[in-house]
């Protein structure tokens, strides 16, 4: 009296055949997936549904996520026998007790009691602790990027060391170029002291 067998029709319905090279491949037909039978012991019940299409069974001890969801949707029409229901808590153990068939497993525990982040996020306890909102920044818009090799200005906001670097250089440059025009002088006179002699 689950009234499940209206799954069982739309997978039968849903039969359909494969496009492409998958019909040769042992792939030749498509379907919609039906319910899902969970049970503890196998007493006759895969006989049983064996023969029912799209309707897959499977022990509580081997549970698979793919056939849970299928696809990654949550919400797969699952009917549990009342020892496979039972047996769950021996299985993956509880929120207090580990699992007794599985070695060292526990429940993953939720970090936080109250899922609702935006509630707790407006209470007064955690609005009395945060600091008050800033002005509203605006990111200024795309602008053209300059060059700092080339654009001086860019390059001391970069790097303000820059300035006293290029003062130094062209201090430098000066210095050899005053040293450069004595030596010009000093080699002309040498010269009218040889045309003399």
């Amino acid at each position: 009296s689950l009234k499940a067998f209206a799954d069982v029709a739309k997978v039968s319905s849903s039969r359909s055949l494969r496009a492409g090279r998958g019909k040769m491949r042992n792939r030749r037909h498509r379907q919609r997936r039906g319910p899902l039978v969970v049970y503890a012991q196998d007493n006759g019940i895969t006989h049983a549904f064996r023969n029912l299409p799209g309707v897959e069974l499977v022990n509580v001890t081997r549970l698979n996520l793919l056939q849970l969801a299928p696809g990654g949707h949550l919400g797969r029409f699952v009917i549990w026998t009342q020892p496979a229901f039972e047996a769950l808590n021996q299985v993956f153990g509880s929120q207090t007790e580990t699992a007794a068939l599985k070695k060292g497993y526990t429940l993953p525990m939720p970090v936080i009691s109250n899922p609702d982040v935006t509630r707790l996020i407006a209470s007064n306890e955690i609005q009395a602790v945060v600091r008050e909102a800033g002005p509203a920044h605006t990111k200024r818009p795309f602008t053209q990027k300059k060059n700092p090799l080339r654009n001086t200005q860019v390059l001391v906001r970069l790097n303000p060391y820059a300035q006293v670097l290029r003062r130094a250089e062209m201090l430098g440059r000066n210095k050899r170029t005053t040293k450069k025009s004595h030596k010009k002088s000093a080699s002309a006179k040498f010269l009218e002291i040889l045309k003399a002699d």
